[in-house]
């Protein structure tokens, strides 16, 4: 009886575990439909969304969200949408990507906004900063030409007269946020030159991490610019100058792109454009014989002097990262923002000044711009007397331009050292 009762017990189990089973098939049976649909819907999703974004990113987004360059486009009366997509593409020149990146992408867009028919002509001031729909509301608003100016940043200025000027010059309020973004270089770090000047080890000691690179010439900017997009046009300006020759040429000569603008920037303050190279070959020749540079001009950046030709022994003892007098080698770091003739300078001296050793040389009138080079020390001492012993020399004037060594022999080895 109680081996019945067992066997009824274990059928029974049986039975309950077949209808488990089959529940949990009739279960999976009903929703694997919907779970296969979902999956399909987020990998449909996904793809849409991943052709939207493309779509954006290469159509719609602004061409360089960095180049805020103005750029003069006129829309003559009765144009359509593709004469204007056209005028957009073309608008920076053969060879130049325009304004938009698509014809068929500013279409699409204007007809799919319904903005086709209030596209209206005229003469607009865009960039490739802007997107196509900024484009085309400015297009559509018929707004007059954004007001620009014209600003010059003569070779050799630094970072705190540019920020003077543009604040002379009515294009900003005050300097504090302009000088800010040049110290600390933190909102530019897309840029290679500037990154490697935030990794370098005295990068603290430098007073602007940007000095040095934004790069002397004329801009156009809309008068309502602000601080970040005028610094980022002058450091474009720079990356364009400083091509790939330049950094192969920097490479052979075993300097980094900071030694060539550190270099430059003293070249442009010690001598005329036509002696560039002379000089250069000089700083070379010292460098190579771990001679000091032993240069004024950057003393005159570290005492905010510019156009003194003496200092003090105090001030020349100085113990400024700056200071070539007390320091081997280059400064910190740049002392202005050098021009594309005293880049090539430092990195082609002039060969037969660096074949024949020239390591000194000093004015030849201490109102002249014109240098007098010598190899030899007591050479060197004779110019300096003969030329620069008049009792009518006054000290201010252009600058001196001498790699003077200092008293102390054992600081300045001569050639019989």
């Amino acid at each position: 009886m109680e081996e019945r009762h067992t066997h009824e017990e274990r059928d029974e189990a049986r039975r309950q575990n077949r209808e488990r089973r089959l529940r949990r098939h009739r279960l999976w049976r009903s929703v694997r439909p919907a779970l296969v649909g979902l999956v399909s819907i987020g990998i449909c999703i996904g793809v849409l969304w991943g052709g939207i974004k493309l779509v954006l990113e290469e159509f719609i987004y602004p061409v360089d969200v960095n180049d805020a360059t103005p750029v003069v486009v006129t829309i003559v009366p009765g144009s359509g949408a593709s004469t204007i997509a056209k005028a957009l593409y073309e608008a920076c020149g053969e060879g130049e990507e325009g304004l938009i990146r698509s014809k068929a992408a500013f279409k699409i867009y204007v007809d799919f906004t319904g903005k086709s028919s209030s596209l209206q002509a005229g003469t607009y001031v865009l960039s490739k900063n802007m997107g196509i729909a900024q484009i085309v509301d400015t297009i559509c608003l018929g707004n007059a030409p954004r007001p620009t100016v014209t600003f010059t940043v003569p070779e050799g200025m630094g970072v705190e007269e540019i920020a003077n000027k543009l604040v002379a010059e009515g294009i900003l309020e005050d300097t504090t946020e302009f000088l800010e973004l040049c110290r600390t270089g933190e909102s530019f770090q897309e840029y290679s030159f500037i990154q490697a000047v935030m990794d370098s080890p005295d990068a603290g000691e430098r007073d602007y991490a940007l000095e040095g690179y934004l790069f002397p010439d004329t801009y156009e900017l809309y008068t309502d610019a602000s601080p970040k997009t005028i610094i980022t046009r002058m450091l474009i300006r720079f990356n364009d100058i400083f091509t790939d020759e330049y950094l192969t040429r920097a490479q052979e000569l075993e300097m980094t792109i900071d030694d060539v603008v550190t270099l430059a920037s003293i070249i442009e303050k010690e001598a005329k454009t036509a002696d560039f190279a002379k000089v250069s070959a000089v700083f070379h020749n010292r460098l190579a014989q771990d001679m000091r540079l032993e240069s004024d001009a950057p003393l005159r950046y570290i005492f905010k002097t510019e156009g003194v030709l003496d200092f003090t022994a105090e001030q020349m003892q100085s113990d400024s990262p700056y200071n070539t007098y007390t320091h081997d080698g280059l400064p910190v770091g740049p002392i202005g923002n050098p021009g594309d003739q005293a880049i090539q300078a430092a990195l082609w001296p002039d060969e037969e000044y660096v074949e024949d050793g020239y390591l000194y040389f000093v004015l030849k009138a201490r109102t002249s711009t014109e240098l007098v080079f010598s190899t030899d020390y007591d050479d060197f001492l004779e110019n300096k007397e003969a030329y620069q012993a008049s009792p009518t020399a006054t000290p201010e004037g252009p600058a001196e331009g001498e790699a003077e060594p200092t008293a102390t022999p054992d600081s300045t080895p001569t050639p019989e050292e």
